[in-house]
C-alpha cells in the first residue's frame, strides 16, 4: 500500500487567521476574502496553481498595499499561514517509510515551499526530501485538488496505481474527488493525529 499525504492540516500545522491578520498589518484590505479553508483566490490562487511567477504575484499584490511594501515583508506575511511541523510528525513519517512508499501531494506555492516547508522538514537534522518517495506540487503540476487533473498528474508521475494508495487529506471534497480516481481515502480532522488514522485504517486494507 502507498501512502500519500496532503501537508497543510495533516503533516503541518497551519492557521490561516494568522495569514489575514498579517495581510491587514501590512495595509491590504479585505484580507479575509482572499483565504478560505481549504483554498485560495485571486493572486493567491494563481500562484499556487503555478499561472503566474513570484514576481506577477509580487506585483499584482503590490497594487493593493501601501506605496513602497517590500517582497520580503509581502512573503513573511504569506507564510503566517503556517504554524509548522511537530517532530512527532517527522519521526512517525520516518517509522512509515521503511515500510510503505511514501508520499506527498500538497496545494502550496514556491514561496513557502522554499522557505518555511523547507526548512521545518529540517528541524531534526534531515532534508525535506528524506521522509518522501516523490513529491507533488500544485504549482508544479499547475493543477489544484480538488481539481482532477492534479490527482492524475500525481499517479503519473509518482508512478503509483490509486487503488494501490491510501490518500489521506483534512477536506472532505478532497478525498471524494481522490475516491472517484480509485484512491482509499482518510480524512484526518482536526485534533487528530495521522498515525492515530492509520492505525485505525491500514489493518482493514491489508487483511
Amino acid at each position: 500500500m502507498n501512502l500519500l499525504f496532503d501537508l497543510g492540516g495533516v503533516i503541518m500545522d497551519i492557521r490561516k487567521e494568522n495569514c489575514v491578520a498579517a495581510f491587514e498589518r501590512l495595509g491590504l484590505k479585505n484580507a479575509d476574502k482572499y483565504f478560505g479553508e481549504f483554498s485560495q483566490q485571486g493572486p493567491f490562487m494563481f500562484l499556487e496553481r503555478g499561472d503566474i511567477t513570484i514576481d506577477q504575484f509580487h506585483e499584482a499584490l503590490r497594487k493593493e498595499l501601501p506605496a513602497g511594501t517590500t517582497d520580503d515583508r509581502i512573503d513573511d506575511a504569506f507564510c503566517q499561514f503556517l504554524i509548522g511541523i511537530p517532530v512527532h510528525r517527522l519521526h512517525s513519517l520516518e517509522q512509515l517509510r521503511r515500510r510503505y512508499p511514501v508520499y506527498l501531494l500538497s496545494n502550496t506555492n514556491p514561496i513557502m515551499w522554499d522557505s518555511k516547508i523547507k526548512t521545518e522538514f529540517q528541524k531534526d537534522g534531515r532534508e525535506r526530501e528524506d521522509y518522501f518517495d516523490g513529491m507533488i506540487t500544485s504549482f508544479e503540476a499547475k493543477s489544484l485538488k480538488p481539481d482532477r487533473q492534479i490527482f492524475q498528474y500525481a499517479a503519473e508521475k509518482l508512478g503509483i496505481q490509486p487503488s494501490e494508495t491510501l490518500f489521506l487529506d483534512d477536506s472532505q471534497t478532497n478525498l471524494e474527488a481522490a475516491e472517484e480516481l480509485g484512491f482509499k481515502t482518510a480524512l484526518v480532522e482536526p485534533g487528530t493525529e495521522f498515525p492515530e488514522i492509520l492505525a485505525e485504517v491500514l489493518p482493514r486494507l491489508n487483511s
